[in-house]
């Protein structure tokens, strides 16, 4: 027989005693090995019968002849890929372990030459970079010579593979894996503008983290493009890792907050930064900052260079961080992993508190003795502290919440306030400014819908609402939902409408009356009004007057039709209450504000009455869709009272046509009997509709006159 006959016999042999009589098996193989110490195939079955008996020491020992021997052979780099890919992952069956075990058996220079060169095999860019960072972890010695190449190629291969998200499997390998490795290392010298570019790549790939939108199957493209994952340039094979590099449970980023401010503090010891010891959180972070800009103007050179360079950063994270709490908050919707059943969304609005106290309607003493006043003195109560609070102070403005309604308020507006100080910090010297927004253009910050909501509602509060009716008319282009998809409770298209709703809210604070009742009344007839009335008690805090504030105040809102609806309805009675209670007669807005004063009664009565007021003055009134919305016994019960010759016999025209009947009873001898029987019969009928649901009534008259509404304001 041949050689080559001869060792496939032995080796044949040895297979075949195998499961009978392994020692005898491994006499027959190592009486191969030593009449043919170099044929490959002998060595291997060795390997495999000490490998499938799990005996560690024999086995690793085999693997390091065959690496150092046959290191051409193919076979030998797929049982080394298996022992890395143990090595590789977490999993803690018997057989990785064997697997971790029969590696360490192996000198340490034969470990990292197998790492080293199984590196060298892998063809794909992800497997190769988790092989050599397998290497970086086990021999820190290697980072030096390796750690910046490799974090440099994971950045490289984000963009060649087209890559237009930092949500990706490229980046979360550089950030969580590698940069900790690089920064740590002491003995690494590295320029302060490459750490810088590694502390924003970090800062980007968490932040789009944490901000990536819901998905029903992983972080996926969501409400804004930073949460997008799949991108239409990626490669078949590379979008496979990009997806699912980040959809499975254990590649789950614990604390990216924490894990960035780490990587901030390790970073700014390295550049020089000026940072008091013992100094922890980002709202430290922002104090040191702002103490800096005070010394910035007075600096030059490299000390100014590096001084802005760190107040840029700091201040930019925490904007993002705050921005991004606040936005969480108000809009929880928007992100991934967020609870939203017991936070709905918010609304920053214009408050209205004072739209039933605020004006100065009589000009003298008032004539008209009203019928009755429901108003007892120990009725009208203000809202304490208790229930509402004011935070985010600024040019006199407060951003007022219900306590009760929104659990959190204290961090949600503390988060506000701290992203424009952020904000205002940023933007108090023009370098600050150019590098700022240098880095907002690298990270395509204007497509990131939460944090264009934080920017519009910021501006809102500083009352510029020219720009935020820009930034609004942008967000608000999204197609609307028809009023026939409505969900029973109007919620869906809430949240396609809220722009709309900031929009009206800021066209009010422009004295903008007729865009704001435009804006209104399209929300309004995508909305159905609640089933019934919300029950009205004395202790209901939000049923309670508020105490008038000097300045225009903002309030947080609930996004729901519960809250959108009365505040639609009182913005509406503030457009019109001006108008109607001007010198000249206008009638139309007159019976506006009546129809809109029975919401919330008798929050409005003060205001009613002046109304009555200004009718006696007159001596009539016309209103021909009185009895269409008027179904307050109150107010019936008083104009009624008018008719009479102790409420003054004034003239009311309240019925349709009626201006017609009047002319029609003038050349008969009764001149106005069949009107005033008209009048009673009508109200008589009206008293019976009192307990008709008054949103649906009030929601009727906003949909029913929309167009006369509008037309009523200039």
């Amino acid at each position: 027989m041949s050689a080559q006959k001869d060792c496939e016999f032995l080796v044949k042999r040895a297979r075949e005693l195998v499961s009978d009589d392994p020692c005898a098996a491994k006499a027959w193989l190592i009486t191969a090995r030593t009449l043919y110490p170099t044929d490959f195939n002998i060595q291997y079955e060795m390997y495999i019968i000490e490998r499938n008996a799990e005996r560690t020491t024999s086995a690793g020992r085999l693997l390091y002849d065959m690496f150092i021997n046959f290191p051409d052979q193919p076979i030998v780099w797929r049982e080394i890929s298996v022992i890395t890919a143990a090595l590789r992952n977490d999993c803690q069956d018997k057989h990785a372990q064997f697997l971790r075990g029969l590696f360490e058996t192996l000198p340490g220079r034969v470990q990292c030459e197998m790492l080293l060169k199984a590196t060298e095999q892998c063809f794909n860019t992800l497997e190769k970079a988790e092989m050599l960072l397998l290497l970086l972890k086990r021999f820190p010695d290697s980072v030096v010579q390796h750690g910046v190449n490799l974090g440099e190629t994971l950045l490289d291969a984000e963009v060649s593979e087209n890559l237009e998200t930092p949500i990706n499997c490229f980046r979360k390998l550089f950030v969580c894996d590698v940069l900790p490795l690089i920064i740590n290392n002491v003995d690494m010298r590295l320029p302060t503008s490459l750490l810088q570019k590694y502390i924003l790549k970090a800062a980007e790939f968490y932040i789009g983290y944490v901000a990536r939108g819901p998905s029903s199957d992983g972080p996926t493209q969501g409400s804004q493009d930073v949460g997008s994952l799949k991108s239409p340039g990626v490669s078949r094979a590379s979008q496979r890792y990009v997806i699912d590099g980040l959809s499975e449970k254990s590649s789950t980023v614990a604390e990216p907050w924490e894990r960035l401010l780490d990587i901030l503090a390790v970073v700014g010891a390295r550049c020089e930064w000026q940072v008091d010891k013992g100094q922890r959180g980002y709202g430290d972070m922002l104090q040191r900052v702002k103490e800096l800009c005070r010394y910035l103007p007075g600096l030059e050179g490299d000390t100014r260079s590096r001084c802005c360079s760190q107040v840029v950063i700091c201040a930019s994270l925490v904007l993002f961080r705050s921005a991004f709490l606040y936005v969480s908050a108000v809009q929880p919707a928007l992100f991934q992993g967020l609870n939203t059943l017991n936070s709905g969304p918010w609304i920053l609005l214009e408050d209205l508190s004072s739209v039933y106290s605020d004006v100065e309607v009589e000009r003298g003493p008032a004539k008209h003795a009203h019928k009755k006043r429901k108003l007892a003195d120990g009725r009208e109560k203000t809202m304490s502290s208790d229930d509402e609070e004011g935070l985010g102070k600024g040019r006199g403005r407060h951003i007022l919440v219900n306590k009760a309604e929104m659990p959190g308020w204290s961090e949600t507006l503390e988060s506000f306030r701290t992203a424009r100080e952020s904000w205002d910090l940023l933007h108090s010297h023009e370098s600050l400014e150019t590098e700022f927004s240098m880095i907002c253009a690298s990270w395509k910050t204007d497509n990131w819908l939460w944090f264009r909501i934080f920017l519009t509602d910021m501006i809102i509060f500083q009352g510029q609402y020219r720009k935020a009716l820009s930034s609004l008319h942008q967000m608000s282009a999204v197609p609307q939902p028809q009023p026939g998809q409505q969900s029973p409770s109007g919620q869906s298209s809430l949240e396609h409408y809220r722009a709309l709703i900031q929009q009206a809210s800021c066209h009010y604070a422009l004295g903008e009356y007729r865009m704001a009742c435009e804006k209104l009344l399209d929300v309004v007839g995508g909305l159905a009004p609640p089933n019934q009335e919300p029950t009205k008690t004395l202790d209901d805090p939000s049923k309670l007057k508020y105490k008038p504030r000097k300045g225009n105040d903002v309030r947080l809102l609930p996004c729901t039709s519960k809250a959108i609806l009365p505040f639609s309805l009182q913005l509406m009675l503030a457009c019109f209450k001006l108008r109607a209670f001007t010198d000249s007669r206008d009638d139309l807005s007159l019976g506006h504000v009546v129809v809109l004063l029975q919401h919330d009664w008798p929050q409005g009565e003060s205001l009613f009455l002046k109304a009555v007021d200004k009718i006696c003055q007159q001596g009539s009134f016309q209103y021909e869709n009185f009895f269409n919305y008027v179904t307050n016994i109150d107010m019936l019960e008083e104009f009624a009272y008018l008719r009479t010759p102790d409420g003054g016999r004034i003239q009311l025209e309240l019925l349709p046509n009626q201006g017609m009947l009047i002319k029609h009873h003038t050349v008969t001898r009764g001149i106005t009997k069949g009107v005033k029987e008209d009048f009673r019969l009508a109200m008589e009928r009206q008293v019976s509709r009192c307990g008709e649901n008054l949103f649906g009534v009030l929601h009727r008259f906003c949909i029913n006159e929309k167009i006369i509404i509008i037309q009523s304001l200039p």
